[in-house]
């Protein structure tokens, strides 16, 4: 590929500067309930469809965020600058993008199930990739349907995956936005954090007879991972008694096979995920086998196809009407232009709570950069601060700032339009549908003074009940929330992600702003085995070491 001295600063690409004076001239006064009186055809033009590969649609509404004709164009040009076309087509060919640790960035083939030759350094990745995948459903076919069984020949009931990050985000997530596909009498849970209140109350009333744990660690190393998978072995053996029987009961997530055997587990019970699969895009790989194993491999392959109808859309459509191109690009509007730091994922779906959490991860370790592909120092503001809660809940937290605050909060709005659970004649879902489009509707047109007069208010309580509006939102509505659907969007926000990062000429694969805490935190391990007071680190950090010493140990 080319050089990365051959990718400028965004400031320095000529679509920027022009944005920044069409800003200024008219960009920072548009408003948006005044553009669809203008133009009548406004949602037809910026609305678009999103085919899956079963069939099924999403709809993306970008029509009521703060964009005209002129710079929308202006943002697709500004793409072209900084070769978002080119770069897209390197991760696809398997190109070294992440250069920093010289690896390819090839999450996209986890899931190629149309099988076409995909490689890295010269080598296929498509039939390593299926055989993994082979494994994982003759292996979640076993559990589910009670053919493995325990050492006490029980079937297995509860699943606990023991990970942390990537190996944990994308599993939760998934498991709970499709919880509806569950097999019943099979659950699964999570460990990541290593206060032990999260593996003991995950233990405390499961059986070792039946419990199945999966250890995800691509090297089997990480600290936090490895430390929760001892206590429970621990916990399994008090009961087993036998080292034997942890093949029963362990499986592993990794390429480390002398650290898996170690551990004991048979290394006929490793799933292998390669160098090239960055944690945060790791849930269509091996690490995603809770997934396959709570809602069924035949679900989890729905899950990768719909991923891949997205990729195949981000890579054959034009600038223009590319989904993921345009909402990466109004993100980059807002961050640099509009001067927003954050931007809000509101899912009206409950079974999608933790999708934002998700998100975070995905968003932030990749574009929290501040050093572009050139080696220097960015002039302009990179990865925006994403949070979300599901809404309607939501509506009675935060959506006050989000309303009537000082802030500019960009926001994403996600429905299904048939629900799962269509209690009560479908009310619930009719009511969760009337919020959906209130909210946005709401947050564009606002509430002047007269009106505020006309219902009545008078005096000072006036200006305390306007809604300036004119806050955009992008409008996500997709017809049920099915694994292809769940799988379209999330293979949609890691585009997203993946423009905003070649517009701010960063490398949004690495994450080296993880390391220096992890490297700190081992020696202070070290120094919180005995009582005796520590005397280095600076005095604040001494000074609460040996507070805690004296108060914990």
């Amino acid at each position: 590929m080319s050089s990365f001295s051959d990718f400028k600063l965004a400031t320095e690409l000529p679509a920027w500067k022009t944005l920044e004076s069409v800003y200024k001239k008219s960009g920072k006064d548009f408003k948006v309930k005044e553009a669809f009186d203008e133009d009548p055809k406004r949602f037809q033009k910026l609305s678009k469809t999103l085919k899956n590969y079963d069939g099924s649609q999403i709809l993306f509404d970008f029509s009521k965020n703060l964009i005209n004709d002129e710079s929308f164009s202006l943002l697709i040009q500004l793409a072209k600058e900084a070769k978002v076309e080119h770069l897209r087509d390197e991760m696809f060919k398997g190109s070294l993008i992440n250069f920093t640790e010289g690896r390819a960035v090839y999450h996209v083939a986890l899931r190629n199930r149309s099988m076409k030759t995909m490689e890295v350094e010269g080598k296929n990745t498509a039939p390593e990739v299926d055989a993994v995948l082979q494994h994982m459903k003759e292996f979640s076919e076993e559990v589910r349907s009670g053919k493995w069984t325990g050492y006490t020949g029980k079937a297995i009931t509860d699943i606990v995956n023991i990970g942390i990050g990537g190996s944990d985000l994308g599993p939760v997530m998934v498991t709970e936005a499709l919880k509806s596909y569950s097999k019943p009498g099979l659950s699964a849970h999570f460990v990541s954090n290593i206060d032990g209140t999260h593996i003991v109350e995950t233990l405390k009333n499961l059986n070792p007879e039946t419990t199945l744990f999966l250890i995800a660690s691509k090297t089997f190393t990480t600290a936090e991972t490895i430390t929760n998978a001892n206590s429970a072995k621990r916990w399994f053996l008090e009961s087993a008694k036998d080292n034997k029987h942890i093949a029963k009961h362990f499986a592993a997530l990794s390429t480390n096979a002398e650290e898996v055997e170690k551990f004991g587990i048979d290394t006929k019970n490793m799933f292998e995920f390669e160098s090239w699969v960055g944690g945060r895009y790791s849930v269509w790989s091996a690490i995603g086998l809770s997934v396959a194993l709570y809602i069924g491999y035949d679900r989890f392959e729905e899950f990768l196809k719909g991923a891949e109808a997205v990729d195949k859309h981000f890579v054959e459509t034009p600038l223009e009407d590319n989904i993921p191109v345009i909402g990466g690009l109004l993100s980059v509007w807002y961050n640099n232009f509009f001067g927003a730091q954050t931007h809000l994922v509101a899912p009206f779906d409950q079974y999608l709570h933790r999708f934002p959490a998700y998100l975070q991860q995905l968003s932030m370790e990749s574009n929290g950069k501040s050093v572009t592909r050139g080696n220097v120092f960015t002039n302009y503001q990179t990865g925006t601060i994403l949070f979300g809660e599901p809404a309607t809940n939501a509506q009675h937290s935060f959506f006050q700032l989000v309303h009537q605050g000082t802030k500019l909060i960009p926001a994403d709005f996600i429905l299904a339009a048939r629900s799962h659970n269509p209690i009560e004649h479908n009310l619930h879902q009719r009511m969760l549908a009337s919020n959906f489009f209130a909210q946005a509707e709401a947050l564009m047109v606002g509430k002047d003074e007269n009106q505020v007069k006309k219902e009545g208010a008078t005096g000072g309580l006036i200006p305390h009940k306007v809604f300036l509006g004119n806050r955009p939102t992008t409008s996500i509505l997709t017809q049920e929330m099915t694994p292809a659907a769940l799988g379209a969007l999330i293979a949609y926000y890691e585009h997203v992600t993946f423009v905003e990062g070649a517009i701010w000429n960063i490398n949004s694969f690495d994450q080296w702003g993880v390391e220096l805490g992890k490297v700190l935190a081992k020696v202070i391990g070290k120094e919180l085995d005995d009582k005796e007071k520590v005397k280095n680190h600076d005095p604040s950090t001494r000074g609460l070491i040996n507070q805690f010493k004296e108060w914990a140990l």
